[in-house]
C-alpha cells in the first residue's frame, strides 16, 4: 500500500506521521517475537514475514521455495537495472553473448519489461525493470542499486599499480562489467 493511501486512510496530516507509526509498529513486533514486520518496498509498504521463518511459512502452504536466478540471469538482468532503457543489442554487447532467450526468460517471471522503442533503424524495443524487480530485491527505488564504488573491492582498487589500474579501469568500462561479474554503470550513478 502506497504512503499516500496510509495517510488518506489513516487521517494523518503527513507521510511522516505514517512511518513514524510503522516504525513504532515495528518496535512492537519485535519486542513481542511476531514473524512479520512491516517494510518499504518499492512504492508502498508492505507485511513481510522474517527471512529466519520463510522455510516454515512455505511448508506450511505447501509451496515450492522460490527459485533462484542462474548467474546468466543475474548477469542479463543486472545489465537491464544500471543501463536501462536498454535495447538487447547493448545487452548482448556488454555480456558478449546472445540474450534473446534469457530477456523472455527474464519477462516470463515479470522482473523485466518492454518500456518503449528505440529512436534507431529497425525501432529495437528497449527494455527496463517492472515494480516487481524493486519487490523481489528489496529495493525502494533503483537509486538503491549499489554504486560502483561499493562493487569493486578496496584490495582490488589499491593493490593495481596506477597503469595497469587504468587500462583495467577503460577495459571495465569498454564492456560495463567489473571482473566480479557485478555490472557497473558507465556514468557511475543510476538513473531513475
Amino acid at each position: 500500500m502506497s504512503t499516500s493511501r496510509l495517510v488518506e486512510l489513516v487521517g494523518e496530516e503527513a507521510s511522516s506521521g505514517v512511518t513514524e507509526a510503522i516504525e513504532r509498529l515495528n518496535e512492537q513486533y519485535a519486542a513481542t517475537g511476531r514473524v512479520f514486520r512491516i517494510e518499504q518496498v518499492a512504492s508502498g509498504w508492505q507485511v513481510l514475514t522474517l527471512p529466519e521463518h520463510a522455510e516454515v511459512i512455505a511448508k506450511a502452504q505447501k509451496t515450492k521455495a522460490q527459485t533462484r536466478l542462474s548467474a546468466s540471469a543475474m548477469e542479463t538482468l543486472s545489465v537491464i537495472a544500471y543501463r536501462q532503457p536498454v535495447i538487447r543489442a547493448e545487452v548482448e554487447a556488454i555480456r558478449g553473448v546472445g540474450c534473446g532467450e534469457m530477456i523472455r526468460q527474464l519477462m516470463e517471471r515479470q522482473l523485466v519489461k518492454v518500456v518503449g522503442r528505440a529512436e534507431e533503424i529497425g525501432r529495437p524495443m528497449l527494455y527496463g525493470t517492472t515494480k516487481r524487480f524493486l519487490e523481489v530485491f528489496g529495493l525502494v527505488s533503483l537509486k538503491d542499486l549499489p554504486q560502483r564504488e561499493t562493487l569493486v573491492p578496496k584490495e582490488r582498487k589499491a593493490s593495481k599499480p596506477a597503469a595497469s589500474a587504468e587500462a583495467e579501469a577503460s577495459e571495465d568500462a569498454a564492456s560495463g562489467v567489473e571482473a566480479s561479474g557485478e555490472v557497473a554503470s558507465e556514468r557511475g550513478e543510476v538513473e531513475a
